[in-house]
């Protein structure tokens, strides 16, 4: 996503960081719970990220995630240990320019896909790019080649920041990105790096920065800046459960699932910027976790208090009033926009 200009940077974090903070203290009023409720899993403390777009849980490497910058960094991917927050591997993806690159995922095969597939012209461009490589076995700075594969839309280009690969049977998404909705966009069902690999449309989908398929494939996540929405995956096609819970961000671009699928993990731009860390229940619960979880939910069910709220009430209380507090942080940014064009008026009267 492009940066905003530096005269609404400052305010603008400052109305950011005031909404963060009243979300924070809304959370902290709630029951205190093991696992009940979101929390700052690490910070991306490497100073060379600065536009975290993209994450993805590593399968080899335990506690280790995947992130890129976006437009302004070259063609790199980052490893990142969540114990520290420190940057463990920088991947130089060799022979690519990198244009924009806004996604990252990983497949069935072990193989990384890092979508090149941003577009701030909202489709100035005929086609966008995906490089696939192994994922590294050894966690240190290397080079590595790539094989590129070369996409168009059937309707024409578009913006897009969200790439998920499909767990079960390797096939890649897109979802477009557009502030009326956008669309998810099926690939070929194997890639050509030789030719152009034509992506369809089959769903709408809100306005989405980032989505990830559970590592059981049973559903699919997608968010947006201050909401998220999630989809049982049945006959490849996304089925619609509900919303989500997400944390107010700076900028909120990322999200993944941890390796167990119990808890997304979502990402924002920015210096030192935090990943939280939301656990799931209930049907958002991917399959491969529901059963673990019915077991012991059953377990404790004859301690539990009718009278009090489920977790399935207490995250549909926390959505909305982040989602309350996201709508007002739009309107407060429309309302500084407004200001500060009268502000260069006056300026130039």
């Amino acid at each position: 996503m492009p940066a905003l200009s530096r005269t609404v940077q400052a305010p603008l974090a400052a109305l950011c960081a005031a909404a963060a903070a009243l979300a924070l203290a809304w959370g902290a009023a709630g029951p205190a719970a093991a696992d009940s409720g979101p929390s700052v899993a690490f910070h991306l403390s490497d100073p060379r990220i600065t536009e975290s777009s993209g994450l993805a849980a590593s399968r080899i490497h335990p506690g280790v995630y995947w992130t890129h910058n976006d437009s302004d960094d070259g063609p790199y991917v980052y490893a990142v240990d969540s114990a520290t927050g420190r940057t463990v591997a920088k991947v130089t993806m060799r022979g690519v320019h990198a244009r924009d690159v806004e996604a990252i995922s990983l497949g069935p095969d072990g193989d990384l896909y890092v979508g090149d597939i941003g577009d701030n012209l909202d489709g100035g461009w005929p086609e966008v790019w995906i490089y696939r490589f192994p994922e590294p076995k050894a966690l240190s700075d290397r080079t590595v080649d790539v094989t590129r594969y070369t996409v168009r839309y059937d309707a024409g280009p578009r913006n897009a920041e969200a790439l998920m690969v499909q767990p079960r049977t390797g096939r890649v998404y897109i979802a477009s990105k557009n502030e009326d909705g956008g669309h998810l966009y099926e690939g070929p069902a194997t890639l050509d790096p030789h030719g152009t690999n034509v992506f369809r449309r089959i769903a709408d989908v809100p306005w989405v920065t980032d989505g990830a398929f559970s590592p059981d494939g049973s559903r699919l996540v997608l968010r947006g800046y201050f909401w998220a929405t999630d989809y049982r995956w049945s006959a490849d096609r996304p089925q619609k459960i509900g919303s989500l819970d997400v944390p107010l961000q700076q900028q909120g671009e990322s999200v993944t699932y941890t390796t167990d699928g119990r808890a997304l993990m979502y990402g924002s731009e920015g210096s030192d910027s935090q990943v939280w860390r939301e656990p799931l229940s209930g049907k958002d619960l991917p399959d491969s976790a529901a059963g673990a979880s019915s077991g012991s939910a059953a377990h404790k069910g004859a301690g539990s208090s009718s009278g009090s709220a489920g977790p399935g009430e207490e995250t549909t209380s926390r959505s909305a009033a982040h989602k309350t507090l996201g709508i007002g942080l739009l309107l407060g940014i429309g309302a500084l926009g407004v200001g500060v064009r009268n502000m260069a008026r006056r300026r130039r009267g």
